[in-house]
């Protein structure tokens, strides 16, 4: 099974997240919920797969940007895999973090895809 790590600012999003993780036999490493955390525990971690929030203009902390985040990321781990979701689910928000290195999406992090996600990215074949 995966090894995940969650970074989502509220905090009763990254408790759902890692309950349904771990009732399918994840292991969820690290949640986090800013950005100098996220890239701080994903080098000493190494997880599998990072759970990343896409946050829109009117809910991004001041020490947040998504786009910034998974930049990043993949800056500085290339082999990094990342799935991004939102409960907005807006189709240009798809597309902008595909186009940057994401691997996959949810709209909603609880949609029975989040487990399809997990297992096409992260888990060994």
């Amino acid at each position: 099974m995966a090894r995940v790590m969650i970074v989502e600012n509220a905090e009763f999003m990254r408790m759902a997240i890692r309950d349904t993780l771990f009732k399918h036999g994840h292991e969820v490493v690290a949640e986090v919920a800013d950005e100098d955390e996220a890239i701080e525990r994903y080098m000493e971690i190494k997880p599998d797969l990072v759970l990343m929030d896409i946050m829109t203009p009117d809910n991004v902390p001041d020490d947040i940007n998504w786009k910034s985040l998974l930049n990043k990321f993949l800056i500085i781990d290339q082999e990094a895999k990342m799935a991004m979701f939102s409960s907005l689910g807006q189709q240009v928000l798809i597309t902008e973090s595909l186009k940057i290195g994401a691997m996959g999406f949810m709209v909603n992090p609880l949609e029975p895809g989040m487990l399809n996600v997990i297992r096409i990215i992260a888990e060994p074949n």
